[in-house]
């Protein structure tokens, strides 16, 4: 079959929109897809919602969805591949992980318990605690833990001086003692400024006793990560980047928080904020405080006993993060 060269030059045109319609799709390529989970409503689980809402991911060439994985949900959907990051306590995540070597933390947002424990207006020291009920949220769980660290601080044997008795989410925590359901529970913001305007007797401070325990941790799949090493790289860089948006500024972070929290309650806002802005610039999880962990789950099962907290952290993308100067240039420099 012969052609033309007016048939040629056609043929030539098409292909040339052709190619130019195929250049122009491959600028607008899909962002990639993550699905990152967190374990409770709270301040210290809101930094990827809060990176999300920034614009960080999207800058990232992310697609993120931020969902909900509540208590003993959040580590079995990360096996189970519902979500691909999850922010969870150690204390769920360790034994998880233990059954499971896929599952790994990559940092961690708090070093040091750091909740506070509160007593209903009646309970005016120590003594006043004898006999009472101290709400928790699940036996042996982190808010257990942080209630005997308080009760030892103040002279009491969680054993023998008080019941605990568990109430099941953090949610239900502060209305508990507003109700007089419990003499004494463990609150952080936002439920720390309405135990403060009810009167409540704040006894101890957690974060004051300076006590390592691995609360909030960056945990994936090593899987994932092996597949998918530039990806989690930058769904990292985009938390980093949520961090030092709490530390640096504040009335944009409180506006964010407000839709993660579900208030407009401007002193409750600030609270959560004053909270969550004390977390480290560099997220790294610390061994000692994943320690602490281990021995606190070793106490109930001693075979947690075996185990080291290298087992259980990879830091790797966060020190090729801040090895590359990345955090420290977010800061101005030095980076805390």
């Amino acid at each position: 079959m012969k052609f033309g060269i007016a048939t040629i030059a056609t043929l030539c045109f098409y292909l040339l929109l052709q190619h130019g319609a195929e250049v122009v799709a491959q600028g607008k390529a899909e962002k990639d897809k993550i699905r990152i989970g967190y374990a409770a409503r709270a301040v210290a689980h809101s930094v990827p919602y809060v990176s999300k809402e920034a614009g960080f991911f999207a800058e990232e060439g992310i697609d993120a969805e931020i969902v909900r994985t509540a208590g003993s949900i959040a580590p079995m959907a990360l096996v189970a591949n519902e979500v691909d990051l999850a922010i969870m306590s150690a204390y769920l995540m360790i034994p998880v992980a233990v059954q499971n070597k896929d599952v790994v933390m990559l940092g961690g947002f708090s070093r040091y318990a750091s909740m506070v424990f509160v007593a209903r207006p009646d309970v005016k020291g120590a003594q006043d605690l004898k006999g009472k009920i101290v709400g928790i949220q699940r036996p042996g769980d982190a808010y257990e833990k942080s209630a005997r660290f308080a009760l030892r601080h103040l002279g009491l044997d969680a054993d023998k001086d008080v019941k605990m008795l568990a109430l099941g989410t953090n949610d239900v925590m502060w209305s508990a003692l507003q109700t007089g359901r419990v003499a004494a529970t463990i609150l952080s913001p936002p439920g720390t400024l309405f135990a403060r305007k009810a009167g409540m007797n704040f006894m101890v401070d957690l974060t004051d006793l300076k006590l390592e325990y691995q609360g909030s941790t960056i945990t994936t799949r090593r899987s994932f990560v092996q597949r998918n090493p530039q990806l989690a790289t930058r769904a990292l860089r985009a938390i980093v980047r949520g961090v030092h948006l709490f530390k640096s500024r504040k009335e944009e972070t409180m506006r964010i928080l407000g839709k993660f929290l579900g208030t407009k309650d401007r002193e409750a806002l600030e609270e959560s904020w004053d909270y969550a802005a004390k977390m480290p610039a560099k997220p790294y999880a610390v061994e000692s405080a994943v320690q602490a962990v281990l021995d606190h789950l070793s106490e109930s099962q001693p075979r947690f006993a075996q185990y080291r907290p290298a087992e259980f952290v990879d830091a790797r993308l966060l020190t090729e993060i801040d090895k590359s100067g990345y955090i420290d240039r977010l800061y101005g420099g030095q980076a805390r």
